[in-house]
């Protein structure tokens, strides 16, 4: 299978090559050639089996320039103990018949991005060696507030590898601030942006596209990747948990083989979603894909006017990491609706660069209707969500997952869709202990960690093994830079003068 640019389909790389690299020099983004497909005996095949197991059924399909038998350790040791606190990386939570919680936040940073993250180093180590590259590789990470914590404990004290994670220095919470500034590891690095999480994630693309920077540090034995969504192995094992959510709907007899399940999944870049996507096209019985937002609802007007315009107001909301106005995967699913139209894409990430906006061609966004649906919530009703979720069922959800809740609700209030439906649950609510606890009566003064214990103490819930006595820990890293001085931050955490 090869992989392609985005922005230049003639560009083929092998699995590795793309996983390596990170984002093609032409600033697109890897994409598979083709897309494999199952039937429903595979997925038969996989409801048996472990969440490690079904992970490399499903990866070995994209990556040929791999064995089965690699991918079985990297999996055993992504998805087994000690990194994750339950046996299913990623269980499902009934509440009624027809709503499901699919609970991705078991990792070691109780976050969804640990699904990925914990994955990726595996792959991308493997990577070099099979393209036989000598270099050190320099990761780059722009976060909203989970990605960050999550690439540095998937990456610490790697071998080759020093990661550096740049983060709004006003758009994070105080438990995701100080998960990243304590990071252990001699390879580490975490430094504040002044701005939001686009001026970051530009900054980092603005890197990755230094021609001048990329030699300087090739001088010194370093080249650039990325552990964000925009390589394609942090996007690849996204696609396996919606297939075992699928599984675990089949054996607690929630749904029967073949019948059609909806997701509705909290979305800031754009990535967990296209996952789906992903896993839809290859033949999972999904009916809709509901993309939930949060104020910062700009995906939500996109599908349903076909203009992307990031020129608009940006919100800091309770869901700090859906606080994204370019959502960079969105270029992978209009490159594919598109049939591969490199130019077309080109044309609107140009358009995007040069004045914040694009409108899409009518037959690209009927075909993505046929799959999403869209919605956002209010900051009130994510609360009452919250709320509500904890008084009915004694659940507690974090502000993310609770954007997904109540925009699912509304979804199915407007549609009259009955099908049994996923709420993708990405973070725990320990993360977001102040909103939490507001959200459901109690009073939420004191610093992130005081209010984790207050939070356990308020609903009888356990403290995640992660965030135990997180306010003990070491703060390391302090320092904050401008956007333009970001490159200069990169070289500093190198030793280049």
């Amino acid at each position: 299978m090869h992989y392609i640019s985005t922005r230049d389909k003639t560009l083929k790389l092998s699995a590795a090559q793309a996983i390596a690299q990170g984002l093609s020099r032409d600033g697109g983004l890897f994409v598979p050639e083709t897309l494999p497909s199952f039937d429903m005996d595979f997925i038969a095949g996989l409801c048996g089996l472990s969440y490690a197991d079904r992970a490399v059924k499903v990866m070995k399909l994209f990556l040929d320039d791999f064995s089965e038998e690699e991918l079985r350790l990297y999996a055993k040791a992504a998805y087994g103990r000690p990194a994750y606190d339950a046996d299913n990386a990623a269980p499902i939570r009934m509440a009624g018949d027809d709503t499901a919680f699919l609970e991705l936040w078991h990792g070691p940073t109780c976050a969804f991005k640990d699904m990925a993250l914990q994955m990726l180093p595996y792959l991308l180590t493997a990577s070099l060696k099979k393209t036989g590259e000598k270099k050190k590789v320099c990761i780059l990470v722009a976060t909203s507030g989970d990605t960050g914590k999550a690439a540095l404990e998937g990456f610490r004290d790697v071998e080759g590898t020093k990661i550096l994670v740049f983060y709004p220095s006003d758009g994070v919470s105080d438990v995701q601030k100080l998960q990243m500034v304590s990071t252990q590891g001699k390879n580490v690095g975490v430094c504040a942006v002044r701005g939001n999480f686009d001026d970051a994630q530009n900054g980092v693309k603005a890197i990755f596209s230094d021609a001048g920077l990329r030699e300087l540090l090739a001088e010194k034995g370093y080249f650039f990747s990325s552990a964000n969504s925009i390589n394609w192995g942090r996007l690849l094992p996204q696609v396996v948990y919606y297939v075992s959510a699928y599984c675990e709907l089949i054996k607690n007899g929630a749904i029967r083989p073949g019948e059609s399940v909806n997701f509705c999944v909290p979305t800031g870049n754009f990535g967990n979603i296209l996952a789906g996507y992903y896993a839809k096209a290859m033949g999972l019985p999904v009916g809709r894909l509901i993309c939930a937002s949060n104020k910062n609802k700009i995906l939500t007007d996109f599908i349903e006017t076909a203009v992307y315009d990031r020129n608009r107001e940006f919100y800091t909301t309770m869901s700090p990491s859906m606080d994204i106005l370019i959502s960079s995967n969105l270029e992978r699913l209009l490159f594919m609706l598109s049939g591969g139209d490199d130019a077309l894409i080109r044309d609107y990430m140009g358009r995007l660069a040069a004045s914040g906006r694009y409108e899409a061609e009518p037959g690209i966004m009927q075909r993505l209707r046929e799959s999403f649906s869209a919605g956002f919530s209010t900051e009130e009703e994510t609360a009452g969500a919250i709320g509500s979720v904890w008084k009915e069922f004694r659940y507690l959800i974090d502000p993310h997952t609770a954007v997904a809740y109540n925009v699912l609700k509304g979804y199915r209030e407007r549609t009259g869709d009955k099908a049994v439906s996923v709420a993708v649950s990405t973070a725990s609510p320990y993360k977001f202990c102040d909103s939490v606890l507001e959200a459901i009566g109690e009073k939420a003064d004191g610093s992130g960690t005081e209010l984790i214990r207050r939070l356990s103490e308020a609903t009888g819930t356990r403290v995640p093994a992660p965030l135990e006595d997180l306010d003990k820990r070491e703060v390391r890293f302090n320092k904050t830079v401008e956007k333009s001085a970001m490159a200069s931050a990169v070289l500093e955490m190198l030793g280049i003068s």
